[in-house]
C-alpha cells in the first residue's frame, strides 16, 4: 500500500526524478515559460514555487539551498535578483499551469507552465544571447 508516499513516479528512478527536476526548475527560470507533460508541470510547480519563497527569503542560507537544489548559480542568481523581486508583495501563486493539448507522436496530455506576470522577452533570449556569442567567437 502507498499510504503517505506523496508526488509521482513517472517511470523514473529517484536519482532520474531529482536531476529531471533540477534541470526543468532551471530552464523555467531562465526561459520563464516551458512546455511540457501535464504530470511533469503538476509536480513541479510546488518545487518551483518553494525556490521563489526561498528567492524572496534572500539570505546567505536560503541562496545556498537554491544552489543545492538547481546545481546552476546564474540561474539562482537570476531568481534572487529579478524574479524574487517581482514576487516580492505577492503570497505565493507564482506559476500557472494551462493544457496544451496533446503530442503528435504519443498522445501525451501537454501542458505549459509558466510564471504569472512573466517577462514576455525572457523565453528563448538566453538561448539568442549564447548563439550571438558563439557566432562572435567563431568570426573571430
Amino acid at each position: 500500500m502507498r499510504h503517505g508516499k506523496a508526488g509521482r513516479k513517472l517511470n523514473r528512478t529517484a536519482s532520474h526524478r531529482k536531476a529531471m527536476f533540477a534541470n526543468m526548475a532551471a530552464s523555467l527560470i531562465t526561459h520563464e515559460q516551458i512546455v511540457t507533460t501535464l504530470p511533469k508541470a503538476k509536480e513541479i510547480r510546488p518545487i518551483v514555487e518553494k525556490l521563489v519563497t526561498l528567492g524572496k527569503r534572500g539570505d546567505l542560507h536560503a541562496r545556498r539551498q537554491a544552489i543545492s537544489q538547481i546545481k546552476d548559480a546564474v540561474v539562482v542568481n537570476k531568481l534572487f535578483d529579478t524574479i524574487a523581486s517581482r514576487y516580492a508583495t505577492r503570497n505565493g501563486g507564482y506559476l500557472r499551469i494551462m493544457k496544451a493539448g496533446f503530442r503528435q507522436g504519443d498522445n501525451a496530455a501537454l501542458a505549459v507552465i509558466e510564471f504569472v506576470d512573466r517577462d514576455t522577452y525572457a523565453k528563448g533570449a538566453a538561448d539568442k544571447a549564447r548563439v550571438a556569442a558563439e557566432e562572435q567567437s567563431v568570426a573571430a
